[in-house]
């Protein structure tokens, strides 16, 4: 099990000369991380942003980027307290937390119109 997070922007086509109009969606970042690193990523501020967007009110990205921002910073503020919570059992670690944060941050930032899609 882990989470995977999009961010993607919605499309309208047409297969019948306009009449009828589906959604689609446009994925232009996608990433996925372990469960195991969801305790890290409590105790650094990130749980519910990247878990559970919907219950912060995140919709976009723009609405996510500051607090992924303050979350990085504070897992590289402290790198030996995070690593505390590095699971037992080797999935995930402290390092692909950071890198995940950090990919996903840089694309809130460039791109930060995008709707978020989580799935856990």
């Amino acid at each position: 099990m882990g989470l995977d997070v999009d961010l993607y922007k919605k499309r309208h086509v047409s297969y019948d000369n306009c009449k009828t109009w589906e959604e689609e969606r446009d994925v232009v970042f996608s990433a996925g991380i372990t469960h195991n690193l969801n305790k890290m990523a409590e105790k650094a501020g990130l749980y519910k942003v990247l878990w559970r967007p919907e219950e912060v009110g995140a919709k976009t990205a723009n609405d996510i980027i500051y607090a992924l921002d303050f979350g990085l910073k504070e897992l590289r503020s402290n790198p030996d307290y995070y690593k505390k919570f590095n699971p037992e059992n080797g999935w995930g670690n402290y390092d692909i937390l950071v890198s995940f944060v950090e990919r996903y941050l840089n694309a809130c930032i460039e791109n930060p119109n995008l709707e978020i899609s989580v799935s856990r």
